[in-house]
Protein backbone atom coordinates (compact mmCIF):
# COMPACT_ATOMS: atom_id res chain seq x y z
CA UNK A 1 0.00 0.00 0.00
CA UNK A 2 0.78 3.66 -0.99
CA UNK A 3 1.87 5.61 1.84
CA UNK A 4 0.39 9.24 1.70
CA UNK A 5 0.86 11.59 4.44
CA UNK A 6 -2.25 13.39 3.81
CA UNK A 7 -4.26 9.93 4.51
CA UNK A 8 -2.14 9.15 7.32
CA UNK A 9 -2.81 11.94 9.31
CA UNK A 10 -6.65 11.58 8.49
CA UNK A 11 -6.50 7.87 9.80
CA UNK A 12 -4.38 8.96 13.11
CA UNK A 13 -6.78 11.94 13.60
CA UNK A 14 -10.13 9.56 13.62
CA UNK A 15 -8.04 6.86 15.19
CA UNK A 16 -7.05 9.37 18.40
CA UNK A 17 -10.68 9.63 19.09
CA UNK A 18 -11.31 5.68 19.74
CA UNK A 19 -11.14 3.78 22.44
CA UNK A 20 -8.09 2.03 21.75
CA UNK A 21 -6.28 5.07 19.70
CA UNK A 22 -3.01 3.92 20.60
CA UNK A 23 -2.97 0.42 19.18
CA UNK A 24 -5.12 1.75 16.51
CA UNK A 25 -2.57 4.08 15.58
CA UNK A 26 0.49 1.04 16.20
CA UNK A 27 -1.13 -0.49 13.75
CA UNK A 28 -1.44 2.55 11.11
CA UNK A 29 2.25 2.98 11.75
CA UNK A 30 3.29 -0.40 11.45
CA UNK A 31 1.54 -0.66 8.17
CA UNK A 32 3.65 3.04 6.99
CA UNK A 33 6.92 1.51 8.21
CA UNK A 34 6.02 -2.02 6.47
CA UNK A 35 7.63 -0.28 2.84
CA UNK A 36 10.05 2.10 4.04
CA UNK A 37 10.04 2.77 0.54
CA UNK A 38 7.14 4.23 0.34
CA UNK A 39 7.88 6.68 3.50
CA UNK A 40 10.64 8.11 1.96
CA UNK A 41 9.45 8.90 -1.44
CA UNK A 42 6.43 10.51 0.25
CA UNK A 43 8.64 12.89 2.86
CA UNK A 44 11.99 12.46 0.86
CA UNK A 45 15.05 11.28 1.81
CA UNK A 46 16.26 13.12 5.34
CA UNK A 47 19.85 14.96 4.59
CA UNK A 48 20.23 16.19 8.17
CA UNK A 49 18.88 14.81 11.93
CA UNK A 50 15.86 16.98 13.01
CA UNK A 51 12.55 16.90 14.68
CA UNK A 52 10.03 17.69 12.21
CA UNK A 53 6.61 18.23 12.72
CA UNK A 54 3.89 16.55 10.30
CA UNK A 55 0.81 17.16 12.21
CA UNK A 56 0.30 19.16 15.45
CA UNK A 57 -2.66 19.62 17.87
CA UNK A 58 -3.81 19.28 21.02
CA UNK A 59 -4.35 15.75 21.25
CA UNK A 60 -2.26 14.08 18.41
CA UNK A 61 1.40 15.31 17.49
CA UNK A 62 2.59 13.61 14.56
CA UNK A 63 7.16 13.94 13.80
CA UNK A 64 9.41 12.72 11.48
CA UNK A 65 12.21 12.44 13.84
CA UNK A 66 15.74 11.80 12.25
CA UNK A 67 18.72 11.04 14.44
CA UNK A 68 22.15 12.09 13.12
CA UNK A 69 24.64 8.99 12.93
CA UNK A 70 26.11 8.61 16.53
CA UNK A 71 23.32 10.84 18.23
CA UNK A 72 21.76 10.74 21.35
CA UNK A 73 19.08 12.26 23.24
CA UNK A 74 19.35 12.31 27.08
CA UNK A 75 16.57 10.54 29.46
CA UNK A 76 13.17 12.21 28.90
CA UNK A 77 9.55 11.60 29.53
CA UNK A 78 6.79 11.97 27.37
CA UNK A 79 3.84 11.93 29.79
CA UNK A 80 1.26 10.77 26.70
CA UNK A 81 1.60 7.66 25.10
CA UNK A 82 3.69 7.07 22.03
CA UNK A 83 4.37 5.28 18.72
CA UNK A 84 7.46 4.69 16.87
CA UNK A 85 7.80 2.92 13.30
CA UNK A 86 11.61 2.81 12.21
CA UNK A 87 11.96 3.65 8.09
CA UNK A 88 15.32 4.05 8.00
CA UNK A 89 18.55 2.96 10.23
CA UNK A 90 17.95 1.50 13.84
CA UNK A 91 16.82 3.48 17.37
CA UNK A 92 18.39 2.13 20.33
CA UNK A 93 15.76 3.30 23.61
CA UNK A 94 17.10 2.92 26.64
CA UNK A 95 14.55 2.84 29.41
CA UNK A 96 14.19 4.27 32.76
CA UNK A 97 13.10 4.00 36.32
CA UNK A 98 12.48 6.16 39.19
CA UNK A 99 14.02 5.13 42.23
CA UNK A 100 14.53 6.63 45.91
CA UNK A 101 17.94 7.05 44.74
CA UNK A 102 17.22 8.36 41.36
CA UNK A 103 16.56 7.50 37.73
CA UNK A 104 17.73 3.92 37.20
CA UNK A 105 18.41 2.53 33.77
CA UNK A 106 16.22 -0.29 33.25
CA UNK A 107 16.52 -2.19 29.89
CA UNK A 108 17.11 -1.46 26.62
CA UNK A 109 15.28 -1.98 23.19
CA UNK A 110 17.08 -1.66 19.42
CA UNK A 111 14.46 -0.95 16.79
CA UNK A 112 14.90 -2.13 13.40
CA UNK A 113 14.11 -1.23 10.02
CA UNK A 114 10.17 -1.45 9.51
CA UNK A 115 9.84 -1.85 13.25
CA UNK A 116 7.27 -0.49 15.60
CA UNK A 117 7.22 0.21 19.90
CA UNK A 118 4.85 1.76 22.03
CA UNK A 119 5.53 3.36 24.54
CA UNK A 120 3.22 4.23 27.95
CA UNK A 121 2.76 7.50 28.86
CA UNK A 122 4.68 6.44 31.65
CA UNK A 123 8.11 5.83 30.17
CA UNK A 124 11.41 7.56 30.66
CA UNK A 125 13.80 6.93 27.76
CA UNK A 126 17.17 8.23 26.38
CA UNK A 127 17.34 7.48 22.45
CA UNK A 128 20.52 6.55 20.75
CA UNK A 129 21.09 6.07 16.65
CA UNK A 130 23.72 3.35 17.08
CA UNK A 131 24.42 4.05 12.64
CA UNK A 132 26.85 5.65 10.64
CA UNK A 133 23.97 7.29 8.85
CA UNK A 134 21.18 8.57 9.59
CA UNK A 135 18.02 7.35 11.26
CA UNK A 136 14.73 8.13 10.29
CA UNK A 137 11.20 7.44 11.87
CA UNK A 138 7.82 8.38 12.34
CA UNK A 139 6.39 9.08 15.66
CA UNK A 140 2.81 9.70 16.98
CA UNK A 141 2.11 11.40 20.12
CA UNK A 142 -1.39 11.08 22.46
CA UNK A 143 -0.90 14.83 22.95
CA UNK A 144 0.65 17.79 22.44
CA UNK A 145 4.44 16.87 22.18
CA UNK A 146 5.45 20.34 22.54
CA UNK A 147 3.09 21.88 25.12
CA UNK A 148 2.78 19.23 27.70
CA UNK A 149 4.67 19.93 30.89
CA UNK A 150 7.16 16.86 31.41
CA UNK A 151 10.96 16.17 32.23
CA UNK A 152 14.30 15.53 30.95
CA UNK A 153 17.26 14.53 32.86
CA UNK A 154 21.10 15.50 32.45
CA UNK A 155 22.82 12.87 30.81
CA UNK A 156 25.82 12.60 32.94
CA UNK A 157 24.33 13.47 36.70
CA UNK A 158 21.19 11.87 35.71
CA UNK A 159 19.36 15.35 37.42
CA UNK A 160 15.46 15.90 36.48
CA UNK A 161 14.89 19.32 34.92
CA UNK A 162 11.59 20.44 32.69
CA UNK A 163 12.08 19.52 29.73
CA UNK A 164 12.85 22.14 27.41
CA UNK A 165 12.32 21.66 23.39
CA UNK A 166 15.46 24.03 22.77
CA UNK A 167 17.54 22.38 24.79
CA UNK A 168 16.47 18.90 22.48
CA UNK A 169 16.83 21.03 19.11
CA UNK A 170 19.97 22.31 20.36
CA UNK A 171 21.57 18.98 20.47
CA UNK A 172 20.13 18.02 16.79
CA UNK A 173 22.24 20.82 15.65
CA UNK A 174 24.93 19.98 17.49
CA UNK A 175 24.80 16.29 15.99
CA UNK A 176 24.28 17.85 12.51
CA UNK A 177 27.19 19.47 12.92
CA UNK A 178 29.58 16.84 13.88
CA UNK A 179 28.18 14.98 10.78
CA UNK A 180 29.04 17.29 8.82
CA UNK A 181 32.74 17.85 10.45
CA UNK A 182 33.03 14.30 9.55
CA UNK A 183 32.11 14.71 5.78
CA UNK A 184 34.21 16.99 5.02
Amino acid sequence: MKFALDDFVKNCRAAVCGPDSQEEIRELVAEAVSDPGQVLQELGVPELGGLNTLYHAPDLTILNIVWAPGMTLHPHNHCMWADIGIYGGSEENNFYQRTPAGLVQQGQKLLGLGEVAPLHEDVIHSVHNPESKLTAAIHVYGGDFFEAPRSEWDPQTLEEHPFDIEHTRAVFAEANERMREGDS
